[in-house]
């Protein structure tokens, strides 16, 4: 079997001198690293080995400026184990890789694959280690020491990978941030944060399980395996912004910057949602059908009409309705979105007025060559008789006069046709460059009473969508404005011509610089390109103002809770097709979620998928496990329910109270939660419209305690007021339910329900306002302040 225990002070002493070391050699590197950062940007600023030279330099010194900001963050936890192997060597584990300087491994980073035995290693699994390590420290200094030695021969297959230090981690305080748990990874979790990278991996699990910190240490190992992924980032995107600000910790403490963090709701930059939106237009609008609305409403943009009048020069041009057709067509078959498929067809355009005005101007000449025949004779014989007086440099070098539209005047005429403002008025209405807005703006207008705009959608579903004009955009309207922004693209033309103006003055510079200079062996173009302007933001920085941006990997937390539309805006955000999707399909609490992860797969039959399943809840106790049960059997009686690691915690309870008494209810029993937390931190779950009135009177009862709730509560606050969907993913050392039966209601209540009541590492209570619901009928019922318990 697998023993654990203490060890004697010795062991304590002799990691601390190994610790000590350890940051020997941190400082030797920074020490290092410093100089050859000075050295580096002396060197840039002398400019001895011309603009190229520089241009590696600054390289260099990026890369040593990141490393220098990689050993700084060696002060936490830079060592948290050790592997004892049968051939007598020791393994070091930590957050980063070191090595001496002769380049012996001191340390290896959690991430390699040499670690991997830290995490899965078991008395049954059949490695060669013969004892586990876990090394506890504070600052640089060795706290405590956990050893496992393994017995090959008898172990359970389940054996909880560093028990001790694992427990430790579970009973903490929570502190209202998400923290690394590289030192108290399990076996199960490792596996998926090793997975390859290859496709899109499911990974389901029940509360507690630790899918948001797998998912975020899957990101750290992704960027450290796959320099592909580093170069273009990582997306993760959460259901919150109460969500974002609890795990916004975990990835730079792991060293990690290249990774953006975002909400459904934040994809679309220069997007601000400012409105809710009713649950009928949210099911609607996140539908796949809508992307078919969407389309077609594009296309009806660029219908031709039977032909169309254009005054130009004080004549009208008449362009018939199978040329406009025509130009329509080409466009299209360029598979370019519709602003950029705008300048094949007005080119085409151009083209055919350009014809036009030519054949009027030709038709011109020949009419006046008729009305004056006799005098175009008259001056040939003029000419005629003249030649021989003609200069010799001229001789057989006559110009043929064809009128005002000859071919030489094509360009001519082409440049006033496109100068017109009536012409270009013309053209740019029957092909208009749409914007986004614009297009959802006509189309919620309109929809309602035009049903060939939506023929897929009911006469319901066609009202839900209506709106008036100008009234903001809701969370569901952000995938809607993605996606017909990826239908109409964006036609770069005027910049491309102010780009390579730009360019072209660089250059012209750089050739004065050289000119005036004398320097040999360096190019103008070299030096232009020293001259340009960088952009120095970060990849994050660049990644997340960009809504094309091709992002290496996508990880996507309680993702049972988008819908098909969202979908589709996520997935064309990670072109390559790798993916890490977790959640519960037994939380869904969104009208448009999916309450199967099949029902995904075939949505997407295309992409490669595969499924993992978390078994172990670390975070929930049993107590509280056993108290969720009878909700999860109502959303799914043939869900398995997660395992509890743990036993410990209270036992679950309930309080009946009424409508006009809950909140004075909260506010005792909240009293007494915070007293026996302890310093603990407390959520209370409510209805979005109990949010505000809890919030301020359990800040005007608790005095000195710290209270948040809102739209952006502070998570770090003893109390915390919150609704379920705020909640999602989040963890506190007790929780109150309040309302149940509110929390409960509409068709994915359960859900809620289900999310609200598994939140707690400790303490949970329930607080309904009538008869108790079936599902709460087996907790024991108490008091909400101290005295005789009610009558059932």
């Amino acid at each position: 079997m697998t023993r654990r225990g203490s060890v004697p002070d010795a062991a304590i002493r002799l990691e601390q001198q190994y610790l000590d070391g350890l940051y020997a050699r941190v400082e030797e590197l920074r020490e290092e690293t410093e100089a050859a950062l000075a050295a580096t940007n002396r060197a840039g600023a002398d400019g001895a080995d011309g603009p190229r030279g520089l241009v590696d330099r600054d390289a260099q010194a990026s890369r040593l400026s990141e490393r220098r900001a990689n050993l700084d963050r060696a002060e936490h936890g830079l060592c948290f184990g050790r592997l004892d192997r049968r051939d007598g060597s020791a393994t070091y584990i930590g957050r980063m890789g070191l090595r001496d300087a002769d380049l012996n491994p001191l340390l290896v980073d959690w991430r390699a694959p040499v670690a991997s035995d830290f995490y899965t290693a078991t008395a049954a699994s059949g490695t060669d280690v013969q004892r586990r390590r876990h090394i506890r420290t504070q600052g640089r200094t060795v706290v405590g020491v956990n050893d496992e030695l393994l017995d090959l021969d008898r172990a359970p297959d389940n054996d909880l990978v560093g028990e001790g230090a694992l427990m430790e981690a579970l009973t903490a305080h929570r502190t209202g941030r998400m923290g690394e748990i590289v030192a108290t990874l399990q076996g199960e979790q490792d596996e998926v944060i090793r997975a390859d990278a290859d496709g899109i991996l499911v990974v389901q699990g029940g509360p507690g399980t630790g899918k948001t910190a797998v998912a975020l240490h899957r990101a750290a190992y992704l960027l450290y395996t796959y320099p592909r992924i580093a170069e273009q980032g990582v997306l993760v995107v959460g259901p919150s912004p109460v969500f974002l600000a609890y795990i916004e910790q975990v990835l730079p403490s792991l060293g990690e910057t290249q990774v953006v963090l975002a909400t459904p709701d934040t994809l679309l930059p220069g997007t601000a949602v400012t409105r809710a939106e009713s649950p009928d237009a949210a099911r609607v609008k996140g539908d796949i059908t809508m992307a078919g609305v969407l389309g077609s409403a594009v296309r009806a943009r660029q219908e031709m009409p039977d032909g169309v009048d254009v005054t130009f020069a004080g004549d009208v041009l008449r362009v018939a309705g199978p040329v406009l057709v025509d130009a329509a067509e080409r466009a299209r078959r360029t598979g370019l979105a519709h602003n950029p498929a705008r300048r094949v067809f007005a080119e085409g355009l151009w083209s055919h007025l350009t014809e036009l005005v030519r054949d009027r101007d030709r038709q011109l000449l020949e009419d006046t060559e008729k009305g004056f025949e006799k005098e175009l004779r008259s001056a040939d014989a003029a000419i005629a008789r003249q030649a021989d007086q003609l200069p010799s440099a001229v001789e057989g070098g006559g110009t043929e006069v064809t009128g005002t539209a000859g071919e030489h005047e094509v360009t001519h005429v082409r440049r006033e046709l496109e100068q017109d403002p009536i012409v270009a008025a013309v053209v740019d209405g029957l092909w208009p460059a749409l914007t986004p807005e614009g297009l959802l703006e006509d189309l919620f207008g309109q929809v309602a009473d035009r049903p060939e705009l939506a023929p897929d959608l009911s006469a319901a579903d066609r009202r839900a969508l209506a709106r008036a004009s100008g009234a903001g955009w809701s969370a569901a309207d952000v995938p809607l404005l993605d996606e017909a922004a990826e239908l109409l693209g964006v036609d770069d033309t005027l910049a491309d011509a102010r780009l390579d103006a730009r360019r072209r003055e660089e250059l012209r510079y750089a050739q004065r610089v050289l000119a005036a200079s004398g320097v040999q062996g360096v190019s103008a173009e070299d030096l232009a390109q020293r001259f340009a302007e960088r952009d120095s933001r970060s990849l994050a920085e660049r990644a997340s103002a960009d809504r094309t941006w091709a992002y290496g990997h996508l990880i996507v937390d309680e993702a049972q809770e988008l819908s098909p539309m969202q979908w589709r805006m996520l997935l064309r955000r990670v072109p390559s097709g790798s993916l890490t999707v977790v959640g519960d399909v037994h939380q869904t609490a969104a009208a448009a979620g999916t309450t199967s992860w099949d029902t995904l797969v075939a949505a997407h039959p295309r992409r490669r998928w595969r499924r993992v399943d978390l078994s172990v809840s670390y975070r929930t106790p049993q107590a509280v496990l056993d108290a969720a049960a009878p909700v999860l059997r109502a959303l799914d009686p043939q869900a398995p329910a997660p395992v509890a690691a743990r036993e410990g915690g209270e036992a679950p309870w309930r309080v009946a109270s009424t409508p006009g008494t809950v909140t004075a209810d909260v506010v005792d029993l909240a009293r007494t939660e915070v007293a026996a937390l302890d310093g603990g931190h407390l959520a209370v779950i409510a209805p979005a419209g109990r949010v505000t009135e809890l919030g301020g009177a359990l800040a005007a009862a608790l005095g000195g305690t710290g209270v948040s709730f809102g739209v952006d509560p502070d998570l770090t606050a003893e109390v915390v007021v919150l609704t379920p969907e705020q909640a999602k993913g989040l963890e506190f050392d007790g929780v109150l339910v309040a309302d149940v039966e509110e929390v409960a209601s509409g068709p994915r209540g359960l859900g809620a329900l289900y999310v609200a009541m598994t939140r707690p590492t400790t303490r949970l209570g329930m607080i309904h306002l009538g008869p108790v619901p079936d599902v709460l009928a087996d907790l024991p019922l108490r008091s909400p302040a101290p005295g005789p318990d009610p009558t059932p």
